[in-house]
């Protein structure tokens, strides 16, 4: 499987990853080695982790994707064939996966920038709502608990510093002791539980 991170390789897995060509790398892999896995990402770590952050210009959502490219190159590098270098099928799967992620990020801002519309409005309109409506909100207030019950409580700081004390990135960012791409991804995973959130109580409701 991937490794978390490229730090230190063992000097046998810097050799190999020095002097093995990309087939005998391939080779290996396919023959369950993971040694020459760990090889392969020694060898394309650094490279395909500057090409995503180069796309994404966030440190936290490019180590996801990061990781992600190499379970694909780990699960399906039995499928090149050598009709391109293996650089160049890396960098498609890198190319594919981060396109995805901003795609998926562009949705997510939508339906946040949306949720959180409707959000502003229930609560300027909650006096004049009707029981039924009343009882949507209730149920939508619920499932967004039960969420945050299952994230780490910095998260929720994070958001309440943000959203009702607007403070800056970089003062949440020492005020919870994380880094502010940290931060920044929290905030992302946050309003995504907002959004869930209420797609669920209109899935209730419906």
């Amino acid at each position: 499987m991937p490794r978390q991170e490229p730090s230190s390789p063992i000097p046998h897995i810097r050799r190999l990853s020095a002097t093995a060509s990309d087939t005998e790398l391939v080779r290996g892999v396919c023959e369950g080695s993971e040694h020459h896995f760990n090889a392969l990402y020694e060898r394309y770590f650094q490279r395909i982790s500057s090409f995503v952050y180069l796309r994404v210009r966030n440190r936290a959502d490019a180590e996801e994707i990061v990781q992600e490219v190499f379970t694909v190159v780990f699960r399906s590098v039995s499928s090149w064939r050598g009709q391109s270098s293996l650089s160049s099928w890396i960098y498609g799967i890198a190319k594919n996966t981060a396109n995805n992620h901003i795609r998926r990020s562009k949705s997510q801002a939508l339906r946040i920038e949306r949720a959180e519309s409707e959000l502003v409005q229930s609560r300027h309109s909650i006096d004049h709502c009707s029981p039924e409506d009343r009882l949507n909100l209730r149920r939508c207030e619920a499932v967004i608990r039960d969420r945050l019950a299952s994230m780490s409580e910095w998260h929720a700081e994070a958001f309440v510093l943000r959203h009702f004390e607007n403070m800056s990135i970089g003062e949440i960012a020492e005020r919870v002791s994380r880094s502010n791409d940290a931060v920044r991804s929290s905030l992302c995973r946050m309003k995504k539980v907002l959004v869930e959130a209420v797609d669920a109580e209109r899935a209730i409701a419906n």
